[in-house]
């Protein structure tokens, strides 16, 4: 369609291409046109359907002399196959030439007459012990389809039969290709391509075989290996490749010198040809990219669709392969070493069936194709073919020797799956083609080392949660096993779950990114992306676990029982006048409120103070990943570099070394941050822990918490000076007395600094505890000052004085029969956080040298928080494959749940110590 041409019956009189073509009638008596369509001429043997002079078989048009002279009317010569010349027109009708040997053999004349056999353009002696007659159908199992073929219908039988009676190389390559074409099918009792081929290779065991493979017949090609079960696992396993691979090194170490022997359909050698060109990779891609499929150790994978008209378009010869890879031996020569294939299209019956890992079930093969356009012909081979077989899928997989430490692999496999394309509308139809290299090795003992571990510190974990949910048991005063114990017992088992799939997570993670990334000589290969599923698994599993952990620690900070016990005594007494009464009395001075309502902002702000600050924690990490690069180590490719350029071929992701480098930054920015808090920060600038103790001490407030039922913290604020509620001159001169020396110590026991204990108390104390917290907290308080009932507000603080003055007399050991003593925790309590002796007669302060209060804070629990936002993290990048969505996920994540934990833990704190929230701000 790009150009005009003189319709039949009319010369061309000029043409300057395109449509610049001009045309003039031939004269009635000259209707003919030349070969060259510029002259008219007279045709003895009529025309063609295009207007030109046509001759009888066997003869050849002459439309000028010997000197080019144009000749009135055209001759038809007749080629003389006598016995004198033996001579023939050619294809193209134009040239008498030399007739095929087979003739001159069988009939002494270029005539193949009865009873002599006519195939493919060969004569055959009727007396010749031929093959058996040939089948030129073609299966087309996908569709269903089973056509004959025009291409074997012309060509099988003569393939056969020159290559069983002459063993001619080329009639014998067209044959294996049209068995390939066929997918390797056979069969004993069909005669199809595949079985002609399998008839010559049996019966021609006397021509020997070729390089010692037995497999490999002189003279034919090398299409199978053997159908004895079990040969492909020989094959594929027996012995290594007589090379080693690094992954720094020069090319022949660094990269697979694949090289292949391409043949046309019609048996004809083309060249050898070099891999790295592309040969095998049907999308289109730069050659830098396209050469990064062999380079050692880099998993490469390109997909594509690919329209039908482009295939038929850029393929309508098919190419024929035989794979090898290269290699050099001991003595410095080159070698060649057969590459099988694994055709999922062949079912050669049900013992063979090339699906699964199951080797011993596998038919190797040895020549493919990419794609085939002549099969599916039935009829003018210059028309469009009723279907085309395309390699849609290619795998190159490469699998390395156990235990090996010099990066010894075993022979490679290429694993081809066919489609079958039945043409229709070749412009809008389309294929998807796929090309990989991917890279494994046995797993099987990381993966019994990981079930070992899991089930060690899973039972670990066990005996771990049984201890404690016994000093949950003790801190809650109850020793019946019930259904809420065992209840109990599951979320503290799912928490130390969580902690042991995290551990085993990131430990697989770091080891394979620091083995893999780190090796010279290639030792271990990362896991398959179907091998990642239990890894995968884990991470889910510890992400669900650590949330309901998480979920649990939430509900548990919210719900505690908290009292500030205010030590101020009143100073002097003031006149009040009496409602009813009429008279005024005396009566002790009030004591403010205001240094309650400020210690209870204190502890209302430092609920969800953290370790570390979250806000730079996702920053740091999404800076290290995403702008120094570190992304790029989670590349399944063997380059160690943090950069990549924009030219080079960007192999996939591994989500196992994802996790591996996400985890470790989180990991390694976390300890930085807690490094840098604790040992300078909280110690030179702020540390808002330590200063809530000494706040409570100056505003002579203690602060008494309830975890559990008889368990809790309290922190010792009262005032070493006797009071707090006074001018700024006095509050100066108490820090000044403080700082000399000059009072006593902060400490709850004489001569002591000790400030803050962990409580264990006894029923009785709780039950009276209960008492009175039952009446503070039925009537909290009213919930707008000006319209609340006076009866309301007098019973809420008559109540809130008596819990004053109860817990006032509790600390000073005025009720005898609710004691106390205090000690040292043993250090076995200390390691395993549970307390041995039970609080009966009276209950047990434990001195605490650290800030154990902060257990019912953020701040006591960073590494149940920060292990979640690692999983978070990592569970929103596995999901979606990006770092950025991961750290805003999560950021928001942190900010909503710290939202919650803020907005719920103000009104419980309002609601525990009567403190109207309004005032906490």
């Amino acid at each position: 369609g790009s150009s005009c041409v003189c319709q039949p019956g009319y010369r061309m009189v000029s043409n300057n291409g395109g449509s610049s073509v001009s045309c003039e009638k031939c004269p009635e008596n000259m209707t003919g046109v030349t070969q060259d369509g510029w002259n008219c001429i007279i045709c003895p043997k009529g025309l063609t359907s295009d207007g030109k002079c046509k001759c009888l078989n066997n003869e050849i048009l002459v439309e000028r002399t010997i000197d080019g002279i144009l000749l009135n009317e055209a001759l038809c010569v007749h080629c003389n196959g006598s016995e004198q010349s033996f001579s023939a027109s050619d294809a193209s009708g134009s040239r008498c030439v030399r007739c095929e040997e087979t003739f001159v053999n069988v009939s002494k004349s270029c005539d193949c007459s009865s009873p002599n056999v006519l195939a493919g353009g060969l004569c055959f002696s009727a007396s010749e012990n031929l093959p058996p007659k040939g089948v030129a159908t073609v299966r087309f199992g996908q569709l269903g389809i089973t056509l004959t073929s025009a291409w074997f219908l012309k060509n099988l039988q003569s393939s056969a039969s020159a290559c069983w009676l002459y063993s001619n190389l080329t009639a014998c390559q067209a044959l294996g290709n049209m068995c390939v074409m066929n997918m390797n099918s056979l069969s004993s009792s069909s005669t199809d391509a595949c079985g002609l081929f399998q008839y010559i290779f049996v019966n021609t065991a006397r021509l020997g075989i070729a390089h010692s493979i037995a497999y490999w017949r002189h003279n034919l090609p090398w299409l199978y290996y053997g159908d004895q079960p079990g040969l492909a696992s020989q094959v594929l396993e027996a012995n290594h490749f007589p090379t080693i691979f690094s992954f720094k090194g020069t090319d022949e170490d660094v990269k697979l010198q694949f090289i292949a022997a391409s043949f046309d359909a019609a048996g004809n050698f083309l060249k050898w040809q070099n891999l790295e060109g592309g040969i095998l990779q049907l999308c289109p891609d730069t050659q830098t990219k396209l050469n990064a499929a062999y380079a050692f150790g880099t998993t490469y994978q390109q997909s594509c669709k690919i329209s039908v008209s482009k295939i038929l378009l850029d393929f309508a010869n098919p190419v024929f392969y035989d794979l090898f890879l290269e290699y050099n031996g001991d003595n410095g020569q080159q070698y060649l070493w057969a590459v099988p294939v694994l055709n999922l299209n062949l079912q050669y019956s049900e013992m063979f069936v090339n699906q699964g890992s199951n080797m011993n079930n596998w038919l190797l093969t040895r020549r493919f194709f990419l794609v085939d356009v002549l099969s599916g012909r039935e009829n003018d081979l210059g028309k469009l073919p009723r279907v085309i077989r395309i390699a849609s899928k290619i795998t190159i997989s490469i699998r390395l020797v156990s235990h090996t430490q010099r990066g010894t692999i075993y022979p490679p496999l290429i694993t081809i799956a066919y489609t079958d394309v039945l043409v229709q509308n070749p412009e809008t139809q389309s294929v998807m083609v796929s090309f990989s290299v991917s890279y494994e090795m046995n797993q099987s003992e990381a993966q019994i080392q990981t079930d070992i571990a899991l089930g060690v510190l899973g039972g670990l974990a066990v005996l771990w949660s049984l201890l404690k949910t016994a000093g949950w048991k003790r801190r809650t005063g109850s020793s019946i096993i019930d259904l809420q114990t065992v209840l109990k017992f599951l979320l503290f088992y799912a928490g130390d779950l969580a902690n042991v799939f995290f551990i085993i997570t990131v430990g697989t993670g770091i080891y394979w990114l620091v083995f893999f990334k780190a090796q010279q000589f290639v030792s271990v290969l990362l896991p398959l992306r179907s091998q990642e599923e239990d890894f995968v698994t884990y991470i889910a599993c510890a992400f669900s676990l650590k949330a309901l952990q998480f979920l649990q620690l939430l509900v548990s900070q919210l719900t505690i029982d908290i009292f500030f016990i205010d030590w101020e005594r009143p100073k002097g007494k003031v006149l009040k006048a009496v409602e009813g009464e009429g008279v005024i009395k005396s009566a002790a001075a009030p004591v403010s409120i205001w240094r309650t309502y400020f210690i209870a902002n204190e502890w209302n702000e430092i609920q969800t103070v953290r370790k570390i600050n979250p806000l730079f924690q996702v920053l740091a990490v999404l800076f290290f990943l995403e702008v120094v690069g570190f992304s790029n180590l989670a590349l399944m490719d063997s380059s160690s570099s943090l950069t990549r350029s924009n030219e080079s071929y960007i192999a996939p992701w591994s989500r196992i070394l994802r996790f591996g480098v996400s985890a470790a930054l989180w990991l390694a920015i976390a300890f930085l941050q807690i490094t840098f808090f604790s040992v300078f920060y909280e110690r030179f600038v702020e540390d808002k822990i330590s200063q809530f103790v000494d706040l409570c001490c100056m505003s002579n407030i203690s602060v008494f918490l309830l975890s559990h039922s008889c368990f809790g913290y309290y922190i010792h604020g009262r005032s070493v000076h006797g009071h707090a509620d006074t001018n700024m001159e006095e509050m100066n001169m108490n820090l000044k007395r403080e700082a000399e020396n000059l009072c006593s110590q902060r400490g709850l026991l004489p001569n002591t600094d000790g400030q803050t204990f962990q409580i264990s108390i006894s029923r009785k104390m709780r039950l009276h505890y209960d008492r009175i917290h039952e009446t503070l907290t039925r009537k909290r308080g009213p919930a707008r000052l000006l319209d609340s009932s006076a009866n309301t507000f007098e019973q809420s603080t008559r109540a809130y004085n008596t819990m004053n003055k109860f817990l006032n007399s509790f600390i000073d050991h005025v009720h005898k029969e609710m004691d106390y003593i205090v000690k040292d925790k043993l250090l076995l309590e200390r390691i395993l956080d549970m307390e041995f002796m039970e609080p009966i007669e009276k209950s047990i302060f434990y001195n605490d040298e650290g800030h154990s209060f902060s257990d019912v804070l953020y701040y006591g629990n960073e590494t149940t928080l920060l292990i979640f936002d690692i999983l978070f993290f990592s569970v929103v990048d596995l999901a979606s494959q990006s770092f950025v969505l991961a750290a805003i996920l999560t950021y928001l994540q942190q900010e909503i749940f710290r939202f919650i934990r803020n907005t719920l833990g103000q009104k419980n704190l309002a609601t525990k110590t009567l403190v109207d929230e309004r005032f906490l701000i």
